[in-house]
């Protein structure tokens, strides 16, 4: 088994035909995004248990959107995180219960509410983030740097790809 390190990788193919080589290549991609994502969701799963114990993961994760993007409407929040607007407001409505954001009226339109962290919604936000940073360090402390470069690069690369069909730009969380 040769070692992921070692892997210098490779430019795409310059025709729109797959070739049976690529559609491994492609299913290897599946099977271990598919990986990193259950991965991924157990992590959230422990980190929102340390924000609150009875917080679901996808609460965690508007917290995140609303620690990157600061007051937003429900409706924007909803549409970047590819969730409908009732789940939001339920998350929204448990939030709002722990203290952890607040609703203010929009300046942009009265009629409207933003959502924007409370203070101690940002201090929370600060530690879990912090921890998860550490977790990402540890995974990735050996590997050399321009290959954390070149992940990056292909990450960027593939998500920007899902604005394509819709899905928003998103900033770093």
């Amino acid at each position: 088994m040769s070692n992921p390190h070692d892997a210098t990788p490779a430019a795409a193919p310059v025709s729109g035909a797959r070739d049976a080589s690529a559609e491994e290549a492609l299913a290897a991609v599946e099977r271990q995004l598919s990986m990193l994502w259950r991965r991924a969701r157990s992590v959230s799963q422990q980190l929102s248990r340390r924000v609150h114990p009875e917080m679901e993961p996808a609460a965690y994760g508007l917290l995140s959107v609303l620690r990157t993007r600061g007051p937003i409407r429900l409706t924007e929040l909803a549409s970047s995180i590819g969730v409908g607007k009732p789940s939001v407001s339920r998350q929204v409505a448990f939030l709002e219960g722990l203290g952890l954001v607040a609703k203010e009226a929009d300046p942009l339109d009265g009629r409207a509410q933003a959502i924007s962290l409370t203070a101690k919604g940002e201090e929370k936000m600060h530690l879990v983030q912090d921890a998860r940073r550490e977790v990402f360090r540890e995974r990735l402390a050996e590997w050399p740097t321009g290959e954390l470069e070149a992940f990056a690069c292909y990450m960027a690369k593939l998500n920007a790809s899902y604005e394509r069909d819709g899905f928003p730009r998103d900033e770093v969380l």
